[in-house]
């Protein structure tokens, strides 16, 4: 292990390396399996956590390799969702319309706050409770490692944070793409539909490609819109755990509670609304981005063990599933009485 003293000089340390090319090996590698039909519907940063835990599973991780391994997950997480604000334009959620913000916003709470109490009812711990109520009312894996160092949550509960939601984001997915011929939704309404209820931004443009392109291209707004307010709930939860949580210092609100790394997506996403970053390089930023952010997931991974899942994440998961039961059911008439 690479003790403190040489904190300064961990590019030059071949097992530092090692763990950041493990995480980068099984970041590919989920890359190239989130391109077969089936496996798209979990993404690249899904499959990413999941080999993590896999390799886990069936290899030993060399304790030396931990230090880069904590990088990815940790360092190069932060300048992924920098780098990922590239795919948010705000000028497409203005054009959008103020119903479909309202839709946005409406089950966004709804979720935070179900989820969130759901998790009281069937005593989750707090930490994990909080980060599987942001993953389904956000936008999924992505949300749980941003607001995980807002309650700092150790590694363990923000990788099973971030399979939990994977899971029911997966699952759901597939049930939309059945039930969309008896929805009784045109394309679009379809589309706002999935864009607001569902988790990951995978899985948005997986279920509502049953709806064809003009589906997807308003679920992708809607998604991104929640995707967007990712940084007020990320400051206020911040603040509302500081002020809650049980045997920590309880602080004011100063500027240390603000999370910079997201700060700089919103930059970055006004930078790109801007339009003064050509398509090509602002997709290629964006593919960069979904890169270091499956390091960071697969980082997570190795990290956690399979049994970790079953004694943190079962209790979690159930309120996760009811919450998102309940999610849907909303979404649904949302769009019946906003969107028509």
């Amino acid at each position: 292990m690479v003790n403190g003293q040489n904190k300064g000089k961990y590019a030059l340390h071949p097992n530092f390396l090692k763990g950041i090319l493990l995480t980068l090996l099984i970041a590919l590698v989920a890359k190239y399996i989130a391109t077969f039909p089936f496996f798209s519907i979990l993404g690249q940063l899904v499959i990413a956590i999941i080999l993590g835990m896999a390799w886990r599973a069936a290899f030993k991780v060399q304790d030396s390799w931990q230090v880069g391994i904590s990088f990815s997950s940790k360092k190069l997480l932060r300048f992924g969702i920098i780098l990922l604000g590239m795919r948010l334009n705000l000028a497409d959620i203005y054009h959008a319309g103020a119903n479909v913000f309202l839709i946005a916003v409406i089950n966004l709470l709804f979720a935070l706050i179900v989820v969130y109490g759901l998790t009281k009812i069937f005593h989750v711990d707090q930490k994990l409770g909080i980060l599987t109520a942001c993953g389904t009312a956000i936008c999924g894996a992505a949300a749980v490692v941003a607001i995980a160092p807002q309650i700092k949550a150790n590694e363990k509960e923000t990788a099973v944070g971030a399979a939990i939601v994977a899971l029911l984001g997966t699952v759901f997915t597939l049930v939309y793409t059945v039930l969309y011929a008896v929805m009784n939704l045109t394309p679009t309404e379809y589309g706002i539909f999935a864009g607001g209820t569902l988790h990951e931004i995978a899985h948005v443009i997986a279920a509502a490609s049953a709806g064809g392109d003009e589906a997807i291209d308003i679920a992708v707004i809607v998604k991104l819109t929640r995707v967007a307010l990712l940084v007020p709930v990320a400051i206020i939860i911040g603040i509302f755990y500081r002020k809650t949580a049980k045997g920590e210092e309880k602080k004011a609100f100063s500027l240390s509670i603000i999370p910079w790394f997201i700060v700089g997506f919103l930059a970055m996403s006004a930078i790109n609304s801007l339009g003064i970053i050509p398509a090509n390089v602002a997709q290629a930023l964006v593919n960069i981005a979904y890169i270091l952010i499956a390091m960071a997931m697969a980082g997570l991974g190795l990290n956690v063990e399979i049994k970790t899942f079953k004694e943190l994440g079962v209790k979690a998961f159930v309120a996760g599933l009811i919450g998102s039961v309940c999610l849907s059911v909303l979404g649904y008439f949302l769009v019946i009485f906003l969107a028509r």
